[in-house]
């Protein structure tokens, strides 16, 4: 059984604290590794990582770019859904991020879709190395079913979860307080013990936050 972690809750800070110095950054030098199709084509089992999901517009990619102080890390796109795959990179000390495919609106055929959703379910399961999961998620929308799913998923492996509230700068401070308290509210009347950062990666709000969750995640 996974060690169980009870992180609290988050309001990200400032903008301007968002931004970290690169030298500051414990998630610099990540690196790509490879894109496996199946997750027995992942590295072998051992060490520690973190896998990152979100819907396919949830700036999943952006969000990856902005932690590891990079700008094309993760390949982003105007087009939903190119994460087709399970793209690894690695740090320098060993330790792996994962990013997992998106969900939403990847135009791709069912069968294909159908492999993602039992290729991410094993993986989730059954990857011994995996310390935890990044949710990405619109701050400007209630929560997908897709995040719910994931949430409830996580809650019932004992997986620890960081969700990232994205795209926070098209709201005000205010407004974006408001809708992390009602993530915030949900999680907690669901038990499925998460934690909420408000982060937008072109304005580094919850930059160093977000960093800080990913470290103590990888441990």
């Amino acid at each position: 059984m996974r060690q169980t972690r009870h992180p609290g809750h988050a309001l990200a800070g400032t903008q301007a604290q968002g931004r970290t110095k690169a030298a500051d950054n414990p998630l610099q030098g990540a690196a790509f590794v490879l894109a496996a199709h199946r997750p027995d084509q992942l590295p072998p089992d051992r060490g520690a990582e973190i896998a990152f999901a979100g819907r396919s517009n949830a700036g999943k990619s952006s969000a990856l770019n902005a932690l590891a102080g990079q700008t094309a890390l993760a390949r982003t796109s105007k087009t939903p859904g190119r994460t087709q795959q399970l793209v690894v990179f690695a740090l320098p000390d060993g330790r792996r991020l994962v990013d997992l495919p998106g969900y939403g609106y990847a135009k791709v055929p069912p069968a294909l879709r159908d492999h993602w959703k039992h290729a991410i379910d094993h993986y989730l399961r059954e990857r011994r190395s995996l310390r935890g999961l990044v949710l990405i998620a619109d701050i400007r929308h209630a929560l997908a079913a897709f995040d719910r799913q994931m949430l409830a998923f996580c809650a019932s492996i004992e997986l620890p979860c960081v969700v990232l509230l994205s795209k926070a700068d098209k709201l005000s401070r205010a407004q974006a307080h408001t809708r992390q308290r009602e993530v915030d509210a949900e999680i907690a009347k669901q038990h499925w013990r998460a934690q909420t950062i408000a982060f937008s990666a072109p304005a580094g709000t919850g930059l160093d936050a977000a960093r800080a969750a990913v470290e103590a995640l990888l441990g």
